[in-house]
This record gives structure tokens, C-alpha cells and sequence, in this order.
């Protein structure tokens, strides 16, 4: 990515101004409004702002472990196919991790995965991921997590604004996380959110985000908090802490940058659509690709251009192709969690997951921005020609 944000001289000037004005820069009403225009945009009641999207996912696990919705030693499924901060607070925080497959059409763990693991495995809760803008058949997903009282969660740090039928991504599940890192579908450089309806969800997670204390809660959440645990004053309850939390908070330039950025975020998706829409053309004439399957899919907000190709030997040859003309690459984010050193060195159960090795050893993926240039798509496009 070129830039660090959308329109980016506009919006470094703009914070610029911001710096040089603002009388406080620790988390106020900046990041309060941030919150408010991001809960509006995602439909959701409540968002909670953080300093980054794994930061988001953190604290979302130890705040149903507060609520006491999860418990030590209960079983989480995640999505094999996934970023490391999605499983790692399943293991720090004493949860034990059931990986899923994924469908290499799909990119992502469709509800047949689910219900194939349901079949020898307890599940207390899924957190599910949203891969590169695309999803699973979440609806179906939902609808058996509802019927097994299974907690429903979801990473859509990489499908902001994709949406099933009207439904956004993301509005699955009881809560859902964000990432704004640069070179995500909007950038305050770091930060991330948890959307969610849940209001008791909500008002944990601001005491999970500032080191178990209530200073950002409402004055009646506060009220209520105080009078339980028998708080006489309000010099008491300046030190007083409820519950297990960290250090999460986020700052007023991550709340203002939000604000800012979310004035280009329709007209960025679109175009990210319109690119994708583009590219998967010359996917569709090449035999050398597996084309993916977005039929459920009403408007696709892709983080990047996925590619999967049908040998690891193909791949081969492509991230050559891509790499000698200068074309950033990835891998398809971790592959198979299962094979990451941290996972084998903590995880003692290993499932097959057939779907997410071909993930792993065939998959690749370039970025997908609004400033591409025609030249930029034109040498994707040849990149992507039979030889």
C-alpha cells in the first residue's frame, strides 16, 4: 500500500490541525464519537474503541470470561484459516482451541465444518473469521450456534462493509471485532473496535479495556457497580477494580483519524468491489486458479485479491511471477493455524484439515486498495495471463 490512509495529504493536514489544537490527546470525546458513527455505520447498539484490532479480540474472550459466559477449560472453535490474535487469547486466557476447516472456494469455515466437528467435540463458543472480505454461510452458521447454545463471535477485521442479503458482516454473532492497521478498508494507523447489541457485553468490555476499573462507564453503570461491591465515595472509586482487564485504550488521534476516515468509507468499498469484480475475470479465464464462490454474497468488500491456485507447485510459479514485477505479496494470512510453531508448542489435539492445507501451501494474496491505478490493475491482469 502507498499510503497510509485515504486521501492522505487531506487527512495529514487534518491531523496536523487536530495535534496542534486538541487540549487532551488521552482517550476522550474523540474516540466516544468515533465509537457512536462506527456503531451507527455497522447497525450494531453498542462499539467499543481499542488501540488495535487484536487488542479487540483480547479483550472480547476475557469479557465473556467475566460475564462468566465462558470458563476455564471450555472449548472455543475458531477458523483454521485465521491471524494469530484470533487464537492466541483462546489459549492465554485458559480456553482450550478447536480449529475448523475452511472451504478453499469459499475461503472461509461454512456451517458443514461446524456441524462436522459438533459431532465428536463439545463447543462453548466459535470465533468465526471473515477472510479477505469474503465469508461463510453465516446465516446457517448462526442459526445452529443458536440451536446448540453456542456462542457466536466474529473477526471482521477483513470484511468491513461485506454483506449476506443486507446483513452486514460482522452482525452474525453476539459481537464482532475490527482492525483499523494501516492498509485495512480504513487506517487510524492502530487501533480496532468490538461492535455488539449485547449492553451487559458492552459495559464489561469498557472495564476489560481500562485496567478493570469503571472511569468510563456510564453514571448510572457506575452507580450500579459501586453500590455492589459497597464503594462509600468517589475518591474510593477512582483506584477500585472490578474485574480482570488491561491497558487497551486507545487516543484522541485514533478517534478523530476514525471520524475522519469514515467519510471515504462507502465510496472506498466500492471501489475495492469494483477492482475485485475486475481481477477475478482474469482468475476466471486461467485454469491455473480455483475460482471462489461469493453467491451468498450481496456486496463484497475484499481486503486484498485472493488467489488459490490448484498445486503448490503453481503458487510456485506465481509468487515468482508477482515478485519479479515488483507486486508486494502474501501468504493466505496463516495458513493452517495447526502447523504455526506457537499453536504446535501449546495445543496438544490436532485435527485434519484438508481444506485449510491447500490453503496453505496454494494460496497467496496482493493488496487491494482504492488509489490502484489502471496501470497498477493492467499489470495484475497480465500477471494473471496463461503462459
Amino acid at each position: 500500500m502507498r499510503n497510509a490512509f485515504i486521501n492522505e495529504a487531506e487527512t495529514k493536514k487534518a491531523l496536523a490541525h487536530f495535534i496542534l489544537n486538541a487540549e487532551r490527546l488521552s482517550m476522550d470525546v474523540e474516540c466516544l464519537g468515533f465509537e457512536t458513527k462506527f456503531a451507527a455505520y455497522q447497525q450494531a447498539k453498542n462499539a467499543v474503541l481499542f488501540n488495535s484490532g487484536g487488542s479487540a479480540n483480547l479483550a472480547l474472550l476475557q469479557a465473556l470470561k467475566n460475564l462468566g459466559r465462558l470458563k476455564d477449560g471450555d472449548r472455543v472453535a475458531f477458523s483454521a484459516l485465521t491471524w494469530s490474535t484470533n487464537t492466541m487469547p483462546i489459549i492465554q486466557l485458559g480456553l482450550v482451541p478447536v480449529a475448523l476447516d475452511c472451504n478453499p472456494a469459499t475461503l472461509n469455515t461454512m456451517s458443514e465444518h461446524l456441524l462436522e466437528r459438533l459431532e465428536t467435540d463439545d463447543i462453548a463458543a466459535f470465533f468465526a473469521t471473515n477472510i479477505l472480505g469474503f465469508t461463510g454461510d453465516m446465516d446457517v452458521i448462526q442459526a445452529i450456534c443458536m440451536e446448540k447454545d453456542i456462542i457466536l463471535i466474529e473477526d471482521n477485521c477483513e470484511s468491513l462493509g461485506s454483506e449476506m442479503n443486507g446483513i452486514k458482516a460482522g452482525n452474525f454473532g453476539i459481537a464482532s471485532t475490527f482492525s483499523f492497521f494501516v492498509a485495512h478498508h480504513m487506517s487510524t494507523i492502530e487501533g480496532g473496535m468490538v461492535c455488539t447489541s449485547d449492553d451487559a457485553l458492552s459495559e464489561m468490555l469498557r472495564i476489560v479495556r481500562a485496567n478493570g476499573w469503571d472511569r468510563n462507564l456510564s453514571a448510572e453503570q457506575q452507580q450500579r457497580w459501586r453500590e455492589k461491591f459497597d464503594i462509600g465515595s468517589e475518591f474510593q472509586a477512582k483506584y477500585t477494580f472490578y474485574d480482570l482487564g488491561y491497558n487497551l485504550r486507545p487516543t484522541e488521534i485514533t478517534g478523530f483519524l476514525g471520524q475522519y476516515q469514515m467519510q471515504f468509507l462507502d465510496e472506498n468499498i466500492q471501489k475495492r468491489e469494483t477492482n475485485y469484480l475486475r481481477i477475478e475475470q482474469s482468475v476466471q479465464r486461467n485454469p491455473d486458479f480455483l475460482m471462489l464462490n461469493h453467491d451468498h454474497i450481496s456486496r463484497l468488500s475484499t481486503f486484498a485479491f485472493p488467489f488459490v491456485c490448484k498445486t503448490a507447485a503453481l503458487r510456485n510459479s506465481y509468487l515468482e511471477r508477482f515478485t519479479r514485477a515488483g507486486v508486494e505479496i502474501r501468504p493466505m494470512i496463516a495458513g493452517n493455524m495447526q502447523k504455526q510453531p506457537f499453536y504446535k508448542k501449546y495445543v496438544n489435539q490436532l485435527f485434519p484439515l484438508p481444506g485449510a492445507d491447500i490453503m496453505h501451501e496454494n494460496g497467496f494474496y496482493c493488496g487491494n486498495y482504492p488509489e490502484l491505478t489502471e496501470d497498477d490493475l493492467q499489470l495484475i491482469e497480465n500477471l494473471l495471463k496463461i503462459t
